[in-house]
């Protein structure tokens, strides 16, 4: 594996520490009246979730880890485990289903994911960032609300709550980003 300066690193990047894996959320580097530069780096533990604040100054060396990504389906959920298949060799895999956190209700039959590995072992699954969903329950329209930035509360057929502009109704089908739970689009 690579070995970077600590001032090398950039947010997303995976790096072995402390003996475990762990993403950069945040990197800010600090240059202070006195002594030296250093990056102060937002680490978030793949396999666990902990945070951790490190300082890195740019003489300190740390291994960068590649992950490999791979395109899976997404089966079906059994006793909170997600079960995907990879595409190319048809071989199955069964994760946890709090592996994807509040995505969760994002996830539909037969879509496919991203899904990041370390060696054999799986660390993260990636969404689509948009993915089509059903109005289910929202306000009816009120005439001359037109005002800019007016949006509504409505409920999903995945039941997330999300804002939507007022000419949208109930039973359409809309766009809505899986990163920022927000109304993108009609479909």
């Amino acid at each position: 594996m690579p070995k970077i300066n600590g001032n090398e690193i950039r947010p997303g990047n995976v790096l072995e520490h402390d003996g475990g894996l762990w993403a950069a959320v945040k990197v800010d580097h600090v240059k202070p009246g006195k002594g030296g530069a250093f990056a102060q780096v937002e680490l978030k533990n793949l396999r666990d979730g902990r945070k951790l604040n490190e300082r890195f100054r740019s003489a300190d060396k740390v291994e960068r880890v590649r992950l490999e990504q791979k395109d899976q389906q997404f089966l079906f959920e059994a006793d909170d485990m997600l079960t995907f298949m990879d595409s190319e060799t048809f071989d199955q895999i069964a994760l946890p289903a709090d592996i994807l956190g509040e995505r969760r209700p994002f996830l539909q039959d037969g879509m496919v994911v991203q899904i990041e590995y370390y060696e054999e072992e799986a660390l993260n699954v990636t969404l689509p960032q948009r993915v089509t969903c059903k109005v289910v329950e929202t306000e009816p329209v009120v005439k001359g609300q037109t005002a800019a930035n007016s949006f509504k509360p409505a409920i999903l057929d995945n039941g997330v709550r999300v804002m939507i502009p007022p000419f949208v109704g109930q039973d359409e089908d809309i766009v809505v980003s899986t990163e920022l739970f927000e109304y993108v689009e009609r479909a």
